[in-house]
């Protein structure tokens, strides 16, 4: 079990938290666990540290939401979301964290900007979210930034906005979609060194709050109007983007 303080505790359970509630669908969330544990433990050794955590809060999510789950949108994204996860396990090899961190950064504000300019002119993109090139672009994406630092929920939230996929779907469809990533990182950081007995006994201690937070997520996710989820997922993926780009 690794030794920290108690601030270091409640940040740590602060954190878990933030991933049940970013698997109930608000997945720009899901920075807030990463900042935490890099902080923690390093950006590198953290990936290993939350992923058995994030498949937790997968499973929660898959048992919770499942009957939403979109199948067509998940089989256009794993292929090129798998090819992704191997390209980000070389680069965790190669990369330092100070030039991953911000290439991820720029992928997602980018991205961002663009879900704005198509939500300004939806003229411009009547057809774009839903060509072949476009998903395999975004999957690809979100399986490299998923192994480089697990921060692929809000490359894999504007797709599923650009998609316009009702809020309860978008839920379904990210649950089984990181579900079935998630399994398939394993194999990967166990390799790399990512994944040991230190981090598993830590898991072990925070599903609780993982619990906890999946709870509350699913308590709001219903009760918030479908615009305003929309707004909020955009809100989370900027300010995410701008905290790798060391903006603050």
């Amino acid at each position: 079990m690794p030794e920290l303080t108690a601030p270091q505790w409640l940040l740590a359970v602060l954190a878990a938290v933030g991933i049940g509630v970013a698997k109930s669908g608000f997945s720009g969330v899901s920075m807030l666990h990463v900042i935490v544990f890099a902080s923690l433990f390093g950006a590198r050794d953290s990936t290993g540290v939350v992923l058995p955590m994030l498949i937790v809060g997968d499973v929660l999510a898959v048992r919770t939401f499942r009957q939403h789950a979109r199948w067509d949108y998940i089989r256009r994204l794993l292929p090129p979301a798998a090819c992704g996860v191997i390209v980000g396990a070389l680069l965790v090899r190669w990369l330092s964290e100070g030039q991953y961190k911000p290439l991820i950064g720029a992928i997602i504000l980018a991205l961002t900007a663009l879900q704005l300019l198509r939500l300004w002119r939806p003229a411009l993109f009547d057809h774009t979210p839903h060509t072949r090139w476009f998903a395999w672009s975004m999957g690809f994406f979100v399986g490299v930034t998923t192994m480089l630092a697990n921060a692929a929920g809000p490359i894999a939230a504007l797709y599923l906005l650009a998609v316009a996929l009702p809020k309860l779907e978008f839920v379904g469809t990210s649950a089984w979609l990181f579900l079935i990533i998630n399994c398939f990182k394993v194999p990967f950081s166990l390799a790399l060194g990512l994944i040991h007995r230190e981090t598993l006994l830590l898991n072990a201690v925070l599903i609780p709050a993982i619990v906890a937070g999946l709870f509350a997520g699913r308590w709001l996710v219903h009760r918030i109007p479908q615009r305003l989820f929309d707004a909020l997922l955009l809100f989370f993926a900027g300010i995410a983007a701008l905290r790798l780009l060391g903006v603050f």
